[in-house]
């Protein structure tokens, strides 16, 4: 396992991270099963950890809490979000210092620690002023509470102004972004990787498989595979990647695939960590099996006329995206 600096900090993140996002916890069996993907994570060297308030409505947070106890702290990273409701009060969403205090100190409790490594807003927030989002995320970095902090997703003008507020109002500074990004969702090159590299925040993206759409088990004119997320997940976000333009580029893909004797995901998973910019890419694993083919990714370079024949295929062009 490759490491990578976090930004212009000196934290160290594995170049593949494990998420908790889909984690399935739905019985005894699963969460032995979820723990031994933990473990064995650990054991190939990932360091990195993500989850969220929102993931199984703390379930995931309160596992991964569990998980982690049988390792020493100062071996991994670990981070958390905040921003969805998590009661039906009006200050139990979002990003004011209320609720951010709040449910800080809930995911702490939920996962057993004395503070975060990472922080991470997890959609902005409209109705609260940047400046107080801000202001609380800084104080709790002098507090102790969180080491860093960032934000998901949010657009290129917003990331912009949470870095200038807070080097007007002398706060500590958001270092690290953790947006959506992959083979088949390009906006970050647009602008959010500039503005990184100008500020020196770190990326850590998440879905960097889209949704499953790049481990090449979704073929042109085949059946929806057996058990696969297209046949349960209940926003149908899988289903609407599956369009003949985007399995198209799978089967060509998968062709410059074989011919580098990798796996789909780990070429998609490579792709990701040739941009400089980029710490850690966030994965999720529901077998052994995968979470080893993801691992295999760090340390693995993709040939230069492959990188030449895979943006003939993604034909990528900028283009406006709804963020969030």
């Amino acid at each position: 396992m490759n490491y990578r600096s976090m930004g212009k900090t000196g934290l160290k993140l594995s170049e593949v991270a494990l998420g908790s996002w889909v984690t399935d916890l739905s019985d005894a069996s699963a969460v032995e099963n979820a723990k031994e993907i933990v473990d064995k994570a650990f054991a190939l060297g990932v360091n990195f950890f993500d989850c969220a308030d929102a993931y199984s409505g703390g379930e995931a947070e309160r596992f991964l809490g569990k998980a982690l106890k049988d390792h020493r702290r100062g071996e991994y990273v670990v981070s958390s979000k905040v921003f969805f409701p998590m009661g039906r009060g009006a200050n139990e969403w979002g990003l004011s210092r209320k609720h951010i205090r709040e449910q800080l100190e809930r995911t702490l409790q939920n996962m057993r620690l004395d503070y975060l490594d990472l922080y991470f807003c997890h959609r902005f927030d409209p109705t609260t002023p940047i400046a107080e989002t801000v202001e609380i995320l800084s104080d709790l970095v002098k507090e102790g509470k969180l080491l860093y902090y960032g934000v998901s997703e949010w657009t290129p003008a917003q990331i912009v102004e949470a870095i200038l507020t807070a080097q007007r109002d002398g706060n500590r500074p958001l270092s690290v972004i953790q947006p959506q990004y992959n083979m088949v969702d390009r906006y970050i090159e647009d602008e959010i990787v500039g503005i990184c590299e100008r500020f020196g925040v770190g990326i850590t993206p998440f879905s960097p498989l889209s949704q499953g759409l790049l481990t090449g088990k979704y073929r042109k004119n085949a059946p929806l595979p057996q058990g696969s997320r297209a046949t349960w997940q209940a926003d149908k976000q899988i289903n609407k990647l599956l369009t003949e333009q985007n399995l198209d580029k799978v089967e060509r893909l998968l062709k410059v695939a074989e011919e580098l004797n990798v796996p789909l995901s780990v070429l998609a998973l490579t792709w990701i960590l040739r941009l400089k910019q980029v710490t850690s890419v966030i994965t999720g694993a529901s077998r052994m099996s995968q979470l080893e083919s993801n691992v295999s990714a760090s340390g693995f370079e993709i040939p230069a006329d492959a990188l030449g024949e895979i943006d003939k295929i993604l034909d990528y062009h900028p283009f406006v995206r709804r963020i969030g």
